[in-house]
């Protein structure tokens, strides 16, 4: 019994310390972003009936009208949230960066 109590003992704390997170990411194939990643926790709820959106302000106060890449990271804990919640609430990372301001051409 002793020698299952601990194969069970060793399987939980790896269990726990052995998670991982994954990361979706999209970007342009000429990717050259003016800034670093921004981040902000979205709350989805629900099974997506209640959604949060998500503003790039800082893309915003510096007058950049496009996103360079955009990352969606979830890990252990937001899926165990998920999970024990039936789905009903699904907490996510997005991160983004700006992209580059469009160069002017020609004379004004």
């Amino acid at each position: 019994m002793t020698a299952f109590l601990t194969k069970t003992i060793l399987l939980g704390t790896s269990l726990l310390l052995l998670h991982g997170c994954y990361h979706v990411r999209v970007n342009t194939a000429a990717y050259d972003p003016s800034t670093t990643y921004q981040s902000e926790t979205v709350h989805t709820l629900f099974w997506g009936l209640v959604q949060e959106d998500v503003i790039a302000s800082n893309c915003d106060s510096l007058k950049i009208k496009g996103l360079d890449e955009v990352r969606v990271t979830t890990n252990f804990g937001y899926s165990l949230i998920t999970v024990l919640t039936l789905g009903i609430w699904c907490p996510t990372e997005i991160e983004w960066k700006c992209s580059k301001p469009c160069q002017r051409e020609g004379e004004l």
